[in-house]
């Protein structure tokens, strides 16, 4: 994407960036809410601002690709399909192993332990097929 938008958003990212960075050095150093002794809860409202941002720009940065390049929608299509079918696997194979007594000393539900289960087994699948999918493109590079 050479486009203006493109270039526009990247330099808005790196500006969003800049400024995450700033706070964070500015609650480290006493700064950001030093007064009333509220820094913490001033940094996760900041925080929670910018995945605010984050999460606008990854539902509009796929729909400005799709208007722009129709033809990649069904690359798009496929990549959300294959990670449907990785949390499908991840969560098929996930469980609960925790006893009454766990769950009730974390406050959490049997769903939610096979939740978690199914969102570490998925990173792991996703890793491993990364691994995997590096090896092959070494290997293909070698032999042309």
């Amino acid at each position: 994407m050479k486009d203006k938008v493109a270039h526009l958003t990247r330099w808005v990212l790196y500006a969003l960036l800049f400024i995450a960075a700033f706070a964070g050095i500015l609650f480290y150093t006493g700064a950001l809410g030093a007064k009333d002794g509220q820094g913490a809860n001033n940094l996760i409202n900041l925080g929670k601002i910018f995945l605010y941002l984050a999460v606008i720009v990854l539902v509009v940065a796929p729909v400005y690709t799709m208007i722009k390049n129709p033809q990649n929608l069904m690359k798009m299509v496929f990549s959300i399909v294959a990670l449907l079918v990785v949390l499908a696997i991840s969560y098929g194979i996930a469980s609960n192993h925790m006893t009454m007594l766990q769950l009730e000393t974390y406050h959490i539900t049997a769903e939610t332990s096979r939740l978690v289960g199914m969102g570490l087994y998925a990173t792991y699948i996703v890793l491993g097929l990364s691994v995997v999918t590096i090896l092959y493109s070494a290997i293909v590079r070698i032999f042309k």
